[in-house]
């Protein structure tokens, strides 16, 4: 190692991931995700960052629409669904985890999360939308970033 690539000092995913950053919107393929998130973060013992993105919708909200309680709630579900899931399982595995929120539209939410996580790698659901073979899933745009391993799962 030279002087230089020694005086950078953080390096990701050199030992293994130390945090594993995983979707979750509450889609099945986002808990399936979340499930092998959260096996990949108990076998590295690195820790599960759950991150959950609230839409930021102006048009709704012009409407009248409550978009920020109907997150919120979405949000609170997940934690509650994530918790039980934890306590079913903490006898067997133990994974460390915490749970976060951030808005925005999917892709640049996660891309902040991971890189104020500082993450290792990233685990995304396959998208369920159709309409994404055109435009593009969060998926692909996060695996043509660059900056992190990228996991899709089905």
């Amino acid at each position: 190692m030279t002087d230089e690539q020694h005086a950078q000092g953080f390096e990701r995913g050199t030992d293994g991931p130390k945090v594993i950053v995983v979707g979750v919107d509450g889609s099945e393929s986002s808990l399936h995700a979340a499930a092998y998130a959260g096996g990949l973060a108990r076998r590295q013992r690195a820790l599960l960052a759950v991150v959950y993105i609230q839409p930021v919708m102006a048009a709704g909200a012009a409407l009248g629409v409550p978009v920020a309680e109907t997150t919120d709630e979405i949000a609170e579900d997940l934690i509650r669904y994530i918790r039980d899931a934890a306590e079913r399982v903490k006898d067997i595995f133990d994974v460390r985890w915490e749970f976060h929120t951030f808005r925005g539209d999917p892709y640049n939410g996660l891309v902040t999360a991971a890189d104020e996580l500082k993450a290792d790698a990233v685990v995304v659901g396959a998208s369920e939308q159709a309409g994404h073979r055109i435009v593009g899933s969060v998926a692909i745009r996060l695996v043509k970033a660059g900056r992190w391993p990228v996991t899709v799962v089905p």
